[in-house]
């Protein structure tokens, strides 16, 4: 059984938060935030939240005060961090659509390119505007330690980035036009793998490293795991900020938020097929997608593995999908209709991904502050379910 510290424990502020609801703890994202801070006051790096693993708007005022910016993938996000965080915004795309290139331009103060045919297309925009744009080039050093196909961006034939040979045809645009590098070759690792992916990057791309101003390492650092070396990530910092002469970036978004969300769900009902079954008033095809599509098992305060307790059911969700289950969990007593269960590790990703099939409602939005109180950032109404297609 894991160890949760954390204010939502008390039951009474917990009777104050509607079911089902993402939870925020305010107090555990600070010390998060701290750590990026004193990381980046050591080293003079910048760290940016990456908009598309948490983008829980109303409390950036707090998180602008650690952060340096955010970094984008889309239109949307970017105009989200230009107006929300108010600090630089930089953008990522394997390809940028043309009609939205005008507008990206207005909120963006870095604009990584992932091919330089897409670089001919939109250089000279960037050279006329009258906003300050530093161009970048993502590269693909083929390397990566990410052992799941889907989130490995080296895989054979990824269409994520510019590989030395293809770079070495362009070397000329190269030098005109680019002043960063970007790479991001990382899923929830330690800094030993970053160590590793540098030395493959310093091996092949040193000449191109001398060039630029500013290297990005890119997101997927587990900074605030527990485990993570941070004495080594601050290290190599130091000495590619001091060899090259570059301005060095990180764009974490898990780690910000790593270990700070909840999500609250109530038991519905609970009855036998073979094994016990309980449906809460959550879904993982809605709610928790990722637990379908990583797939992977949630932890829920005060349950064990499969038979680790002596009461054991299958947690199903609300959806009409056949295949809307959570898992398999044990608990100490039997469960009952009406109980609450408290998943952890919510904030990052799984917001972002909800949707309203089947017309399920999607979970409040509640911030616990350091002070233990209970504020409701935003309850969904049968309205965001009829406008969001026509």
């Amino acid at each position: 059984m894991k160890r949760i510290k954390s204010q939502i424990l008390n039951k009474k502020i917990l009777s104050k938060i509607p079911s089902p609801s993402f939870i925020i703890d305010e107090s555990l994202l600070k010390k998060n935030l701290e750590l990026m801070s004193a990381i980046q006051l050591r080293t003079k790096c910048k760290i940016l939240l990456a908009l598309k693993a948490f983008s829980m708007y109303s409390i950036f005022p707090k998180m602008r005060k650690y952060l340096s910016g955010v970094c984008a993938s889309s239109l949307f996000e970017a105009r989200l961090g230009y107006e929300e965080f108010q600090k630089e915004v930089h953008i990522f795309s394997p390809a940028y659509i043309e009609k939205e290139f005008d507008e990206i331009m207005k909120y963006c103060d870095h604009i990584v390119f992932n091919s330089f045919g897409q670089i001919k297309k939109y250089k000279n925009k960037i050279k006329n505007s009258k906003k300050k744009i530093s161009a970048g080039i993502r590269i693909n050093p083929e390397y990566s330690e990410i052992k799941v196909d889907m989130y490995n961006p080296c895989v054979k034939y990824s269409r994520l980035g510019i590989t030395l040979t293809e770079l070495q045809k362009y070397e000329n645009e190269f030098d005109e036009f680019i002043e960063g590098i970007h790479f991001h070759t990382h899923c929830e690792q330690n800094v030993d793998s970053l160590e590793r992916t540098l030395q493959v990057i310093e091996k092949k791309f040193d000449k191109y490293l001398r060039k630029v101003k500013w290297l990005n390492f890119g997101g997927g650092h587990h900074i605030t795991r527990e485990d993570y070396k941070t004495e080594k990530l601050c290290e190599i910092i130091e000495y590619f900020r001091d060899k090259y002469e570059v301005e060095i970036y990180l764009e974490p978004g898990e780690a910000i938020v790593l270990n700070t969300g909840f999500l609250l769900a109530t038991v519905l009902d609970i009855f036998s097929n073979e094994k016990e079954i309980a449906i809460l008033d959550i879904s993982a095809a809605t709610h928790t997608p990722d637990v379908l599509e990583m797939p992977y098992r949630p932890y829920i305060i005060g349950s064990g593995e499969k038979n680790e307790y002596k009461y054991n059911y299958r947690l199903g969700g609300v959806s009409c999908l056949a295949g809307d289950v959570i898992g398999d969990y044990s608990f100490p007593k039997p469960l009952k209709i009406g109980d609450k269960l408290l998943f952890t590790d919510m904030a990052h990703y799984t917001m972002v991904k909800t949707n309203m099939f089947n017309g399920i409602n999607l979970p409040s939005i509640v911030l616990l502050t350091e002070k233990g109180e209970v504020k409701i950032i935003r309850k969904f109404k049968y309205e965001d379910y009829k406008m969001r297609l026509s």
